[in-house]
């Protein structure tokens, strides 16, 4: 049975400070209305997390836990096992080139080098003026239409390295 939590005990429950908002608390329990295992709700809770923060800090990870009442340890499991959580602060757009087989067969590495020449990074950075971050990421879902790439939430698919610079160029803007 999910336990109901009135907000004043929220805070010893999520740590100092009460790291978790209220907004963030308010998401986590809609999705703990829908199972009946915390744990279930882990991953969603990361994501509610980081589309507040922009990245999940330790400090929000183990708000996370303790809410969830969950070991720090099993959450950061989740949140390294899971590759669209982000343990480190990121640009406002993060650019993620597929590195699978057919996308490294259909041009992966022009691709890649064309990125890092254009935004000036390596992979895992984040340029001085935090607009962008440069990952690789694996299967991307679309391999009828390789080589792609994904710039936070958008799909670019038949990328070549000069279609990548226009991509990026756009998001500058």
């Amino acid at each position: 049975m999910i336990e109901v939590v009135e907000i004043t005990e929220v805070a010893d429950r999520v740590g100092p400070a009460g790291i978790l908002s209220a907004e963030e608390i308010k998401q986590i329990d809609h999705n703990l209305s829908h199972y009946d295992n915390n744990r279930a709700v882990t991953i969603e809770a990361l994501k509610i997390v980081q589309r507040q923060r922009g990245w999940v800090s330790d400090e929000s990870l183990q708000s996370v836990a303790g809410y969830l009442k969950l070991s720090a340890a099993e959450v950061e499991g989740v949140a390294t096992f899971y590759n669209l959580i982000y343990r480190q602060p990121v640009g406002k757009n993060v650019v993620r080139i597929c590195d699978s087989v057919t996308c490294w067969f259909m041009g992966y590495e022009e691709i890649r080098d064309s990125l890092k020449e254009e935004l000036k990074l390596e992979y895992g950075q984040m340029s001085d003026d935090g607009q962008f971050t440069l990952l690789p990421g694996p299967c991307m879902g679309a391999c009828d239409c390789a080589p792609v790439m994904i710039v936070n939430d958008d799909l670019h698919t038949h990328v070549d390295a000069q279609k990548a610079k226009t991509i990026v160029r756009e998001y500058k803007k």
